[in-house]
């Protein structure tokens, strides 16, 4: 009988994305699912295998309908009045790899692997990045 592999042994690929070539759902939720590994076949939920992942171009973001004008982001402090909100198109302009980050995070399980697989998420605004060897 096989022994399962520990996260130390796991084999770690590289995937690039495009994010001027796909919206930022559909491949925020391909994203996902790379960083987490159930694109292979030993997957195991309470395991971290998954593979490393790189976006770029996030200055060229695709979004469908007017989720520019209409989508909101919410961040509370938990005091009264401590509700802030910024559009997505307000938060694109600030730093546009914050949305991809945030729309990966949401798609991953609410669970302690979650920070780690962020980890592995690696986004930049233009095709310029230093993982060029490993891709």
């Amino acid at each position: 009988m096989e022994k399962k592999k520990s996260k130390t042994e796991a084999k770690r690929n590289w995937h690039i994305f495009d994010a001027s070539e796909e919206s930022l759902g559909r491949m925020a939720s391909r994203a996902a699912v790379i960083l987490r590994g159930k694109d292979k076949v030993d997957f195991a939920p309470y395991l971290d295998n998954g593979d490393f992942v790189v976006v770029i171009n996030s200055d060229n973001l695709k979004v469908t309908g007017n989720k520019l004008e209409n989508k909101m982001y919410y961040n509370y402090s938990g005091y009264p009045g401590g509700m802030k909100s910024i559009s997505l198109e307000k938060l694109k302009e600030k730093d546009s790899t914050e949305v991809i980050k945030r729309a990966v995070f949401g798609m991953l399980p609410k669970n302690k692997l979650r920070k780690e697989m962020m980890k592995r998420l690696k986004v930049f605004k233009t095709e310029e990045h230093p993982y060029e060897n490993k891709v």
